[in-house]
């Protein structure tokens, strides 16, 4: 049994980001990753979006990371070289009730600290972008795109540079939880004893949660699994910013985001699956998009709508239920000395990967 200080478990974005911050404390972190790469999971299967802050609720994790992450990613962004665009986005009213949701919207967003939204009137709206449909719109100035592998491989190397370590196809089978530390156990066999363990395993957390012996059931949440399909667009994308409905109540909407080269994409949509590995995207689902994109951009042409991919979103409140916020539980949560685990990280983990990096280092400031 070989002894560390600190263990992160999962290297997606925001393991990554978690790992960084441990490492640039001083503190001896290795990243145990059950793939053969960084970044495969939901990391490398959403839309990529820097988001401003706006639709979560006042004082939830949520709404509070994201705001201090978004900022905290752009500076990053910048000082590192890292592709990124601050392009905006129009959140998009199309029938008469939506109009004064958007106001409820604009409302929301400042009481999270996000003032710089504008509403826009059809005309004004359609002035910016000729092709758009809408009977008023919100303008997000703040929201962006960044390209997430770039970022990832950006926090590796901050990693890798203080000292931290990444081990990769080094899954975790179970833990034990006792006063002398966390004792990991890999599938390959490997015992290490740690001071301090993260579980940042995104979609496998709850699981693997349910798999550390002394960590009560109550502190794991059930575990729900929201699929996400993508529609690329053939042909030039019509519009320079973001284009966002009014949101769902599970998601966002259908709605269209860009890439750093300029394709654009329709999604995600939402499915409910039993398991995090279907990810096979139904052309068939492309006909309910037709009608969700033209609700806003009546252009789109018969046919432009290409099969993309699909992600899954690491869902703790299931089909019906209200979105719960992040769950980012250290010792004074569940009673575990040394562990913090990250449950339900969903959008906005991206955008929040920094802040929560910080959030959690300082949960085990003292571990």
């Amino acid at each position: 049994m070989e002894d560390f200080d600190c263990a992160v478990i999962g290297a997606g974005v925001v393991g990554l980001a978690v790992a960084r911050a441990l490492a640039l404390q001083g503190r001896e972190v290795i990243v145990l990753e059950a793939e053969g790469a960084i970044g495969t999971g939901t990391s490398s299967r959403n839309s990529e979006v820097i988001h401003a802050g706006i639709y979560y609720p006042q004082g939830s994790l949520k709404a509070t990371l994201c705001v201090q992450g978004r900022e905290m990613l752009y500076a990053y962004a910048q000082a590192r070289g890292v592709p990124h665009r601050r392009c905006g986005k129009f959140i998009v009213a199309t029938a008469p009730g939506q109009v004064a949701q958007l106001e409820a919207i604009i409302a929301k967003a400042r009481a999270n600290g996000v003032d710089d939204l504008v509403m826009l009137t059809r005309d004004e709206a359609r002035a910016i972008e000729p092709q758009l449909d809408c009977l008023a719109a919100v303008h997000s100035p703040s929201t962006g795109i960044v390209d997430s592998h770039a970022l990832m491989l950006a926090y590796q190397g901050d990693l890798e540079h203080a000292g931290g370590v990444l081990a990769l196809r080094s899954g975790v089978s179970h833990a034990q939880c006792g006063p002398q530390g966390i004792v990991l156990t890999a599938l390959d066999g490997t015992v290490l004893r740690c001071a301090s363990v993260v579980n940042a395993a995104g979609l496998g957390a709850p699981g693997l949660a349910r798999r550390f012996e002394g960590l009560p059931a109550s502190a794991v949440p059930a575990d729900f699994f929201a699929k996400g399909s993508y529609f690329t667009l053939a042909g030039r994308a019509p519009f320079g910013r973001l284009i966002y409905p009014v949101p769902e109540a599970a998601g966002l909407g259908v709605h269209l985001t860009l890439d750093l080269g300029g394709q654009a994409k329709f999604g995600p949509d939402v499915q409910w699956v039993d398991a995090p590995d279907d990810l096979v995207v139904d052309p068939a689902r492309g006909e309910a998009f037709y009608a969700e994109v033209r609700r806003y951009w009546p252009g789109l042409a018969d046919g432009a709508l290409i099969p993309g991919y699909a992600g899954i979103r690491p869902k703790i409140s299931g089909p019906g239920e209200s979105a719960r916020d992040f769950m980012i539980e250290g010792p004074e949560a569940h009673g575990v000395a040394g562990l913090v685990n990250l449950f339900g990280i969903e959008s906005p983990g991206l955008t929040s990967s920094l802040a929560i990096g910080q959030h959690v280092a300082q949960l085990l400031a003292t571990c």
